[in-house]
């Protein structure tokens, strides 16, 4: 390590070990020999494992001749050569044998549930695809989707693989200043969006979103093709169509355009440092396979699974395991376009036994908000239909792992805790459920084919036990991004700049422990440095969330004259408020901190609060909280956060400092 960069300390440890039930291990896809077999293989030969890979798990109009093309590193290009289309993977292939299955058991807002067989999901894309392909769409042209969490959000990504056009979907909670900004950067032609929807009880605005956005620019924009959800909107003659007039007029077949591997399947929008969002460019086929053996390593589907990720169609996890995997591997799956808190805590109980879900993938922060109502909602509803649970989005606590596994799933429920991001496209790191023992808050190991190592701040890896350092995969892999839409500098500099063409850095920190697994510290940029030593504030967060009074933590840095930088805690804690803080609660947390991870990690301020500052994705914003702890103007998009006014507590005085 260079003198002035230490490398990031581990103040957490935990030990404890969950070894797969022999019920389980027996009836899974993956045993240790079979996982065993396959790591081999991708180590023996890394292009020649993806190789074998895209031949059995797609389906091709033309093979593809070349694996990987990297003479022009870091834009990397796999499988050239290859022609195919993703629709045609994830609808047409199972068409001989699966038609009447169910795809999608789709349940509304206010409980009305509908389901879409494999045959009629396949019918409406085709009729989207000739619908946009009547407003003039055709190969690389884009379309953005605003739209909110439903069957259509899925129709419409599928029809514009199926036609060649590139999707780029947009979370409905962001501002018209945000939508406007993505859409100007990729160009679009269409938006699709709907009137309005509903979500937990409430109206939230759609089209009227799309029509500010369009009035300060957009001139791409020829068409806005709208989804009639509730009472409808106002139209702008001319240019809005309604998806219910044009769409089922359209013949039910559609010709599938066949393109090249590296053509572009969708763009995700990230935000930048430079302000300006970040265009995520995926390819089509190294995406699509990467989304689809994810699902069946670390899902263990199998024939006759119910499968339930409760991520937006806005973010990359709903493209992955919404979108792409679960339909490209034939599984039938729940969306859901509600809250998990209403009408009441229930919710997400009540649908697990009503539609028998097996696998169940949310966010640590919704495990953690129902933990939070205490063990007998879920105890009040069947949930033995479960069989596999998953955490995605961020680092989970021990804490709330734990009551995961053993209130949600029985204790006999493996957990498989996922790291991946919007630009790895799949899951990179993760258990291998019936293969091998899972730890509480450990993403465990990375997947064949995925080369993740841990490095120091020059690079040099660090194989010592304990040891943090920086999160970096050493060879490319097929679900990687392609680029950043219009700015092929800005990618090799922003993934690629630090440690050469070959190394992608990753963002965030990481330890691994005497077994080799990885455990994940949170992003380098939130990494503290206190008196000289750097610390992950995901193992702060972890040991606050441990106390049985907290629910949720979210922990940054603030400048200190002394240490450098001093711990600035938010938490929101079981019971009212006020009581927490007068019984001294904020002091007792710092203590605790300290007894669980050392002096060094003590809070030097707490601030007890009644939620954390999150997205209506439930992503908490971290950089909100920053600005907050420091004393900032705050000049982040605030467009989707959840309760605007927590601000104003937020920037109160403190619960206790030291």
């Amino acid at each position: 390590m260079s003198a002035t960069a230490p490398e990031i300390e581990s103040v957490l440890h935990e030990e404890r070990s969950f070894a797969p039930s022999p019920a389980f291990a027996a009836s899974a896809n993956f045993n240790g020999e079979r996982l065993a077999a396959l790591r081999a293989h991708a180590a023996a030969d890394h292009e020649g494992f993806w190789a074998a890979q895209a031949r059995t798990q797609l389906c091709w109009q033309q093979p593809f001749g070349q694996t990987l093309d990297d003479s022009h590193a870091p834009l990397y290009r796999w499988f050239g050569g290859g022609r195919l289309n993703a629709s045609v993977n994830c609808l047409d292939r199972h068409l001989p044998t699966r038609a009447q299955d169910t795809a999608i058991i789709f349940e509304r807002d206010d409980g009305e549930v509908q389901r879409w067989t494999y045959a009629a999901l396949h019918e409406e894309v085709c009729r989207l695809g000739n619908a946009l392909r009547l407003l003039g769409i055709g190969k690389g042209d884009r379309v953005v989707l605003y739209l909110p969490m439903g069957v259509q959000a899925v129709i419409a990504m599928q029809a514009c693989a199926r036609i060649g056009a590139v999707h780029s979907a947009v979370f409905g909670g962001f501002s018209a200043e945000s939508l406007k900004d993505r859409i100007e950067d990729a160009g679009a032609s269409v938006v699709i969006t709907a009137d309005a929807a509903p979500r937990g009880g409430k109206r939230v605005e759609l089209k009227a979103t799309v029509d500010r956005a369009l009035s300060a620019g957009c001139g791409s924009v020829e068409h806005v093709l709208v989804f009639q959800r509730l009472d409808g909107c106002a139209m702008q003659a001319g240019r809005d169509l309604w998806w219910q007039t044009l769409v089922p007029q359209q013949a039910t077949h559609c010709e599938p355009e066949w393109v090249e591997s590296e053509h572009p399947l969708f763009l995700l929008y990230t935000s930048g440092s430079t302000g300006k969002p970040k265009g995520v460019q995926h390819s089509t086929a190294g995406y699509l396979l990467g989304a689809t053996v994810t699902m069946q390593w670390v899902f263990d589907l199998q024939p006759g699974d119910v499968f339930w990720c409760t991520a937006d169609i806005g973010w990359i996890t709903g493209h992955s395991y919404v979108a792409y995997g679960p339909l490209a591997n034939a599984a039938t799956q729940v969306i859901f376009e509600g809250v998990p808190t209403w009408p009441d805590g229930e919710r997400f109980w009540r649908m697990i036994a009503a539609h028998k879900v097996s696998i169940f993938y949310t966010a640590p922060t919704a495990i953690r908000s129902l933990m939070r109502l205490g063990d007998e909602l879920p105890a009040r509803h069947d949930l033995s239909s479960l069989r596999l649970l998953g955490s995605v989005g961020e680092p989970i606590n021990p804490a709330a792992w734990l009551w995961y596994q053993r209130v949600i799933g029985g204790g006999r429920c493996p957990v498989v805790d996922t790291w991946w991001q919007t630009e790895t496209g799949a899951i990179m790191i993760a258990p291998v459920p019936g293969a091998m023992p899972t730890k509480p808050g450990s993403c465990t190991l990375p997947l064949p084919g995925i080369c993740a190592e841990i490095v120091d701040e020059d690079g040099h890896p660090l194989s010592k036990p304990g040891h943090g350092g920086l999160l970096v995969v050493g060879k490319p892999w097929p679900s990687m991004l392609s680029t950043i839409w219009g700015d092929d500098a800005r990618y090799c500099s922003t993934y690629f700049g630090r440690f050469g063409k070959t190394i992608y850095v990753a963002g965030d920190g990481a330890q691994r422990d005497e077994d080799g697994y990885f455990w994940i510290l949170g992003r380098i940029d939130d990494v503290l440095n206190v008196s000289g030593h750097r610390l992950g504030t995901a193992e702060v967060e972890s040991a606050l969330v441990a106390h049985p009074r907290v629910t949720e933590a979210a922990v940054v840095g603030r400048s200190h004259p002394v240490k450098g930088e001093a711990i600035l805690a938010f938490v929101v804690v079981n019971g009212a408020r006020e009581a927490a803080i007068a019984a001294g609660l904020a002091q007792e947390l710092c203590q605790w901190v300290a007894t669980q991870l050392g002096a060094i990690a003590r809070p030097d301020e707490v601030r007890i609060v009644e939620q954390l500052p999150k997205t209506r994705s439930g992503k908490i914003m971290r950089r909100l909280l920053r600005s907050i702890g420091r004393g900032e103007a705050v000049t982040q998009d605030v467009s989707t956060l959840e309760n605007p006014a927590i601000i104003e507590q937020l920037r109160g005085e403190p619960a206790f400092g030291a």
